[in-house]
Order: structure tokens, then sequence, then C-alpha cells
């Protein structure tokens, strides 16, 4: 690779708004708080905070742009489908570390399920409201090898880098929206290979490392390309009727338990109340369950506000996904027991 001019260059740009939402919940770019479209606000993905949106802890929901220096270098955030069964994630470290030794990689998952887009935009958009401001590097890549775009999202948060498959729209919404966004097509920011299976290691880390380094700006890598022909990620929304919400399991977690793209206030609308117990219809059988706060208030079963503030069910002691059959879009209705 040949060495990057202008060390200490990095991007400055204003923001150029959001991208539109199109059908169902859009987070492919711009702020998830308030819609553009003018739809009532609804917490994003993970339960996070969009940017203008205040989060639990009061802060005021902005970001400063994170700017690198010669004398340090941005975090990096990585997250993958690759497993740790393979050499993938030390072989990605490696290529960061030598073209920005002095870059610091926060591995924030390589569980994602492997090609699963959808689960891989979800972690990270649960993930970056928690992550310091820098780059963001997701590699969840079914396509790699083919026509599909290799780009880096700039954001008031920072650079995200990875394929435009939609894995980047959810976690670039929560952050503000695409400000400028490139294709990653410059030879000098590609590792040479024959093969063109491993754009992680070959086009993806190099691009995140001098971003990070600040030895490159993002207009270095590539031609500009519109934020509005970004990839999104489409996500389903909860049908909120009188005495029921339905809703789809969107992850369930190492322990078991199952998030649902529902919210309290989603519960609350339709006439549940905390403390009460709900009737819990999925993969073919009902269930009634405490609406509890804390895994321990129940013993068959609860319904709780999880750490993202999404709801989720859990089975105490036990996996509710193998006890209660519920898996990744299985469709789940939360109704008033009898």
């Amino acid at each position: 690779m040949n060495e990057v001019v202008d060390q200490g260059r990095v991007l400055v740009v204003s923001v150029q708004g959001a991208l539109r939402a199109a059908g169902g919940r859009l987070y492919g770019g711009g702020g998830a708080c308030a819609a553009a479209s003018g739809k009532s606000r609804r917490r994003p993905p993970g339960g996070g905070r969009a940017a203008g949106c205040p989060d639990r802890l009061g802060s005021p929901g902005s970001y400063a742009r994170p700017v690198a220096t010669p004398a340090g270098s941005l975090p990096i955030a990585f997250l993958s489908d690759y497993g740790l069964a393979d050499e993938f994630v030390g072989v990605v470290h490696g290529v960061i570390l030598r073209l920005a030794p002095e870059a610091r990689v926060i591995d924030v998952t390589h569980g994602v399920r492997r090609g699963d887009v959808r689960g891989g935009a979800l972690a990270l958009v649960r993930a970056v409201q928690y992550l310091p401001p820098g780059v963001a590097l997701a590699v969840v890549d079914p396509g790699v090898g083919t026509g599909r775009r290799g780009v880096a999202v700039a954001t008031a948060w920072g650079y995200f880098v990875g394929p435009d498959n939609g894995v980047l729209a959810p976690a670039v919404a929560m952050t503000g929206g695409a400000e400028r966004a490139v294709s990653l097509e410059d030879p000098r920011f590609r590792l040479p290979a024959d093969g063109v299976t491993f754009d992680g290691r070959d086009v993806f880390a190099p691009a995140a490392a001098v971003l990070a380094s600040g030895r490159a700006a993002p207009a270095d890598l590539g031609p500009e390309v519109p934020p509005a022909s970004l990839t999104p990620m489409l996500l389903p929304l909860a049908e909120v009727a009188e005495g029921a919400v339905r809703g789809e399991v969107w992850w369930v977690d190492g322990f078991g338990n199952a998030q649902v793209n529902v919210t309290p206030d989603d519960l609350r609308a339709a006439g549940l109340k905390p403390g009460e117990t709900v009737l819990v219809d999925a993969a073919g059988s009902r269930r009634e369950m405490l609406w509890a706060s804390a895994y321990g208030e129940g013993r068959d079963g609860v319904v709780h506000v999880d750490s993202y503030g999404m709801v989720a069910v859990a089975l105490p002691g036990g996996r509710a996904d193998e006890a209660f059959g519920l898996l990744e879009g299985t469709v789940v209705t939360f109704g008033r027991a009898r």
C-alpha cells in the first residue's frame, strides 16, 4: 500500500439531512427520534437515543465531531460475523495496527450469525450509543465479491465503514444521519489480493485504519455517493390496538432472553400495566406472564423492559427461547389476561 499524504487531515462537513422514510420503520440515515415525515416519536431499535433526543442520563443527544491528531488515533469499534474459530478477527486487527499502530480496537462482537445483516445492524445500533466517538467497522457481508459497494459514511459521531447492504444504516441514523458518504474504490487504500472474498481485511480494515489515524479523509478513499443512495434497513413496526400489541422477536441474547420490537409505551397504549399479568401469544401457545421489573419477580416466564429499553420475554433460571419457541422473527402478541 502506498503511503498516505497529509497526515492529520480530517473531513469537516455540514449536516445534509436525513434519508427519507420508505415504508415500515426506516433507520437508513437521518434522526430517528422525530422522523422527517412527521410521525410520532418512537424509540429507535435498541432503546437508545437518536441525535437531538435526550437519553436516560439526560445528556443533550448531540455529538462533537471527533478529530484524529498525529498524537493519537480515534478508537475503532469492530463488529463482524467472523466468529473466533478462524484467524479472521486477528488478521483484521493486524492490518489495522500495521497501518495505525496507535489505534485502539474495541471488539463489539464477532458472534453475529453468519450472513445475518439485520442481526448485525441491530447489534451495532444497540452498541453505538455506548461507544466513544470514532470509527465503527462492521463486516457482515454475504455479498462479498459481488457488485455491492463498500462505503465510508461520515456522521456527527464519526465514521462508519463496511458493506453497503444495510448493516450500517440503523447506527448511522442513531448518530444523526449520513452527512457524507464515499465508495471505497481508491486502490491506494486497499491491500492487493488475488481473491475477493475477504474485504474485511483488504478493503474495510485499511479504510478504518487511515480514517482513525487521520492519515486520510473520506474524500481520499473514493468517489462521493449521495447519502440517499445508501442501502437502508427496513425494520417492522409493532402493531398497537386496543387491548393488544403484535410484534416480532428481534434478538435472542446469550441467556435466551427474547427482545421484541415493542416498547413499554406500546404496551401501555394497549391498556397493559407494569405489575399486572400479560397474556403472551407466540409460537402456537398462550401463556400468562407477569410484567415484571426484574427476573427474580417471576418464575414461569416474565415480560420485562430490557437493558436497552425494549420489551423482552425471559424465563428466570432458564432460556425463554427454548422453553417458549422464541426465535428471531417469531411473531409475539401481548394482550390482557382474563
